[in-house]
C-alpha cells in the first residue's frame, strides 16, 4: 500500500528516551489537543520536506528542551492507526544519550516510568503495539 493512498495521513515521530536507571520518559498530552490527558512518548509531526530524524531532533528540542542528534537515535518500530479524522503513521526511535535535562516547554507533565509499568498509563491506541517493542529492549 502506498502512503499517498491514505486519507489525511499524518506522519509523527516519537522517542523512547531511556535514562541511566532504565526508565522511559512519558509526556502527558495537553488539554487542548487531540487525545488530551493521554500519556505518550515525546515527539511530534513531521513537516513537509522534513526528514523524520530532523523532525524528531526539532520536536524534542521544542517539547522537552534537550539536544539529541542522528548519532544517538535509532529507529525502533512504527505503528499505523486509523483515527476517525486521519490516518496516523507513528515512527518510534530510541535514545539513551542526550544533552540537557528534560523539562516540559509546553507545561505538560513528564514522568519517568519503568518499562514493565508502561501499561498502567493511558496511552493513545497508536502507541499500544509500540509498548511491547520498548519492553523488549529490557
Amino acid at each position: 500500500m502506498l502512503i499517498t493512498d491514505h486519507k489525511n495521513l499524518k506522519i509523527v515521530v516519537s522517542i523512547a528516551l531511556i535514562n541511566d536507571v532504565n526508565e522511559i520518559l512519558l509526556s502527558k498530552r495537553p488539554k487542548n489537543k487531540h487525545l488530551c490527558c493521554y500519556w505518550e512518548f515525546p515527539g511530534g509531526k513531521v513537516e513537509t520536506n522534513e526528514a523524520p530524524e530532523q523532525a524528531l531532533i526539532r520536536e524534542i528540542k521544542e517539547e522537552i528542551n534537550i539536544d539529541i542528534n542522528n548519532k544517538c537515535i535509532a529507529p525502533l518500530s512504527f505503528s499505523e492507526f486509523d483515527y476517525k479524522e486521519f490516518q496516523l503513521l507513528l515512527l518510534l526511535y530510541v535514545c539513551r544519550r542526550w544533552e540537557g535535562v528534560p523539562m516540559s516547554m509546553e507545561n505538560n507533565e513528564l514522568k519517568w516510568v519503568k518499562p514493565n509499568l508502561l501499561r498502567k498509563y493511558k496511552m493513545p491506541p497508536a502507541d499500544d503495539s509500540l509498548i511491547y517493542c520498548v519492553q523488549d529492549l529490557f
